[in-house]
């Protein structure tokens, strides 16, 4: 369980409402101390420093409402039990609604509605088209990625929040509660690690650069016939099962792995699966990108992000994509 400080930052204490009284924000360092980078200076006419302070304090808010309902316990002022609800996407519990609500609420709150849009996994059922958002700026929100993982117990669930220009990630958060960490990431700021002490690390993907010693992380749930005979196939056989796409990030940006692959069938990710996971990884100096080697695309109108897109420490991106896209192509042949 995570502890959190009481001492909020004096720039966002307006956030915290009557809602959940027990949430607060992480006393934090000045960002120049932590970061020792040249950030851009303004996003969308704000301070950067100040959008990724209030981005970071809304993680750590929204993961402690996670965490409480893990725990068996209900936030004050939230639906008791988590009231899991099957969909055609998955499950979607009472902890997906209340994490969701406090980050919207939170965003929209110090950060309106007339420059940015909001792309959320739980309000997106209720837009009326799938027209893409005429905003430049958008968030775009996963409250709880991993609900699956979340469900048993696994401790591998996560939340994002990223900001996108004109469908590009250019600051985003990923937290894994159960791990007690808070991944973070500017465009051309570099990554790091926070803990709720306020501790912030710097982030590097590995450097393994043979094939054979490449870590594989992957899905124990989310796999056809179809991914796991090009499982089979691949130069690099050790392989991990991680939960949620934040969760097995993390695990690359941490060194524990060095490639992840989502291989789409009936379904797909979306949007809010990988857009703040991959700058988190850009970042740390890995590469993210369709089987094709060209970006990532957010705010398309169809949020499914279909296909194969590989992620990697950058060793041999390009061969990976390219023994990934042969592969496929004998295995569709069959």
């Amino acid at each position: 369980m995570m502890r959190w400080a009481k001492k909020g930052i004096s720039t966002i204490d307006h956030l915290t409402t009557h809602q959940y009284p027990s949430v607060f924000t992480l006393k934090s360092l000045p960002l120049a101390r932590i970061l020792r980078v040249n950030l851009p200076t303004t996003i969308a006419g704000l301070s950067t420093e100040h959008i990724l302070e209030v981005t970071r304090s809304i993680g750590w808010g929204a993961a402690e409402i996670l965490q409480t309902y893990y725990r068996g316990e209900t936030p004050v002022g939230a639906q008791a039990g988590l009231n899991v609800q099957e969909g055609k996407d998955g499950p979607v519990t009472s902890a997906d609604l209340a994490a969701n609500h406090y980050i919207l609420d939170r965003l929209t709150t110090a950060f309106g509605q007339d420059t940015f849009g909001y792309l959320s996994e739980e309000t997106y059922k209720a837009l009326k088209s799938q027209a893409p958002f005429p905003e430049d700026w958008l968030w775009i929100i996963d409250p709880l990625d991993g609900t699956r993982d979340f469900i048993d117990r696994t401790g591998e669930y996560a939340l994002h929040i990223a900001l996108t220009y004109q469908g590009r990630p250019m600051l985003t958060v990923v937290v894994c509660p159960e791990l007690g960490k808070l991944y973070y990431a500017t465009k051309g700021g570099g990554a790091f690690v926070e803990t709720p002490d306020g501790t912030t690390t710097p982030l590097k993907v590995s450097r393994r650069d043979r094939p054979e010693d490449l870590v594989v992380v992957m899905s124990r749930t989310h796999r056809d016939d179809r991914f796991n005979q090009l499982l089979k196939q691949l130069p690099c056989q050790h392989q991990i099962a991680v939960g949620s796409v934040g969760g097995k990030i993390a695990a690359v940006v941490e060194q524990r792995a060095d490639v992840y692959i989502s291989l789409s069938g009936k379904s797909a990710p979306k949007d809010w699966d990988m857009a703040a996971p991959e700058l988190i990884l850009t970042e740390a100096g890995g590469q993210f990108t369709y089987a094709d080697e060209t970006p990532l695309q957010y705010n398309r109108g169809d949020v499914n992000q279909w296909g194969c897109l590989i992620a990697s420490n950058g060793q041999h991106h390009t061969d990976l994509c390219t023994t990934a896209r042969t592969l496929l192509a004998a295995i569709d042949a069959q």
